[in-house]
């Protein structure tokens, strides 16, 4: 039998939560340079939660198709967004081959959570069409923060030992650069959120999948 995949989240609606504060000025930004907003394109919003970055993004006038494991937030997230294409599935699933490919596939805050990351990166890689665009948050780990969480006392509290089915990776800009570039990505940028950049909360990975892909 197939084991459940968990998130570590448990949801009773469909509203932002407090990291998307810092995440989604950036995420603004980012899709403005693109030059996205307003265009109709198609965007796969892969561990979409409770729909609501979806709903988001949506609201810009892209064309929103999400999944996620949580059984309540897609609960939530079909209740209060019925009219976007949310529904259960995982990083662990054929998501190309049910859904087709996307020009944008965002992943916020889901990386830390899966279990086979490399299995999550191939996913998101052929998500994208040739072409395409992948933007990865989750949260920073660099060698002066953990530094600072160790000097303050902070560092069980960061590291959520006791959160079951939490974060279970901690990932630095080199460490998830190696994990995009083996699974195909191109041309990566990173951008630091929330605090100062050595201290920052979390990361965002832009990611381009080569235009010569051939698949």
């Amino acid at each position: 039998m197939k084991s459940p995949q968990y998130n570590g989240y448990e949801y009773g609606n469909a509203t932002l939560n407090p990291s998307h504060g810092y995440l989604l000025p950036k995420l603004d930004n980012i899709f403005n340079e693109l030059g996205v907003y307003g265009s109709s394109r198609r965007l796969f919003d892969l561990g979409c939660g409770n729909g609501s970055i979806s709903a988001y993004l949506a609201s810009k006038g892209l064309r929103v198709t999400g999944v996620d494991p949580s059984t309540d937030g897609i609960r939530e997230a079909q209740k209060s967004y019925p009219n976007i294409k949310l529904e259960e599935g995982s990083a662990y699933d054929d998501l190309a081959g049910k859904y087709g490919r996307f020009p944008l596939v965002v992943s916020l805050e889901i990386v830390e959570h899966v279990y086979s990351p490399r299995e999550y990166a191939s996913t998101l890689f052929n998500l994208l069409e040739p072409g395409g665009v992948a933007i990865v948050s989750t949260p920073y780990h660099g060698y002066l923060k953990n530094l600072a969480l160790a000097i303050t006392g902070k560092m069980d509290a960061h590291f959520t030992a006791l959160w079951d089915h939490g974060h279970i990776k901690f990932w630095s800009i080199d460490t998830l650069s190696q994990l995009l570039m083996e699974a195909g990505f191109s041309e990566l940028s990173f951008c630091r959120v929330g605090r100062l950049p050595p201290l920052a909360k979390s990361m965002i990975a832009i990611a381009h999948k080569p235009v010569d892909e051939a698949n």
